[in-house]
């Protein structure tokens, strides 16, 4: 069997600063004080469990008070809202803002457009961390549109901001801004798509032709794992989903070409596990 990688694969910047501080903290703490994430720090299971039994406990908004005083509180790459971050500083808690520099900047650009009269339009999941930090910093001035037909639907107010969700779809988000173009030539548009989403997806393109199936690598809950699976099916009729080596489909054994893209959230150790079970089990 020959097992073809991506070029671009795995880890992101952002997922990856956030995984080092919460293990840095761990090395750091010797057990001193509890360490929390705000929320599960990526999605990504595998990853999770491992911190968990590092001592890594989960705080969600609703469990803050259960946090121990003076205890360290990490801030997903996701981010988070002032108004929780304020509550974790009147609690005396040690923050470590993990937040990836390009969902803050998200946040900095709902705040000051927000600041000069402007309606944020948020493309993205509106259940999505990401995409209910970035709204909090819009002053409760910011709509959520998931899709083309809800921007078709949107009665656009004429001062309008628009960005993305880091993970959003590209392809998704190009209709919304022709969509919302055509309403509103002089609405504002950022495209805050991480430039990781894209060249994971690139890369996972050009297996076309080049292999007889593709796995994808990932949290089953992380959106940009999903994106890649859809592209892998859309290129390929062998396309499965894993969260790790153990869920290779037996059928994947058999193939003579096998390709590999894993998802922003997987760590290299995942992939280096599925890559060795593919080579020495068929």
């Amino acid at each position: 069997m020959e097992v073809i990688r991506a070029k671009v694969l795995g880890f992101c910047m952002g997922v990856r600063r956030a995984v080092e501080t919460a293990e840095n903290s761990v090395a750091e703490n010797a057990g001193e004080k509890k360490i929390y994430t705000l929320g599960p720090l990526i999605h990504n299971p595998v990853v999770l469990s491992e911190l968990e039994k590092k001592g890594v406990t989960v705080l969600t908004e609703k469990t803050l008070s259960e946090a121990q005083p003076g205890s360290t509180v990490i801030i997903r790459a996701h981010g988070t809202t002032p108004q929780v971050l304020a509550e974790l500083e009147k609690n005396g808690h040690r923050i470590l803002d993990a937040t990836c520099p390009k969902v803050h900047l998200s946040q900095k650009r709902a705040a000051e457009w927000n600041a000069r009269g402007f309606t944020i339009i948020i493309a993205g999941d509106r259940n999505h961390g990401e995409v209910v930090s970035i709204s909090s910093y819009a002053g409760g001035n910011a709509v959520v549109i998931e899709n083309s037909r809800e921007a078709d639907a949107l009665k656009l107010p004429q001062k309008a901001v628009l960005i993305a969700q880091t993970t959003f779809s590209p392809v998704e988000f190009e209709k919304i801004k022709e969509i919302l173009k055509a309403k509103n030539p002089e609405i504002q548009i950022f495209n805050s798509i991480c430039s990781a989403t894209m060249e994971r997806q690139n890369a996972l393109s050009q297996l076309k032709d080049k292999t007889d199936g593709i796995l994808v690598i990932g949290g089953k809950s992380s959106a940009n794992t999903r994106r890649l699976y859809e592209r892998a099916a859309a290129i390929c009729k062998n396309a499965a989903l894993i969260e790790n080596a153990e869920e290779i489909p037996p059928e994947f054994f058999k193939l003579e070409k096998v390709g590999l893209t894993a998802g922003a959230s997987t760590p290299d150790n995942i992939i280096e596990e599925v890559e060795e079970l593919l080579l020495h089990n068929n």
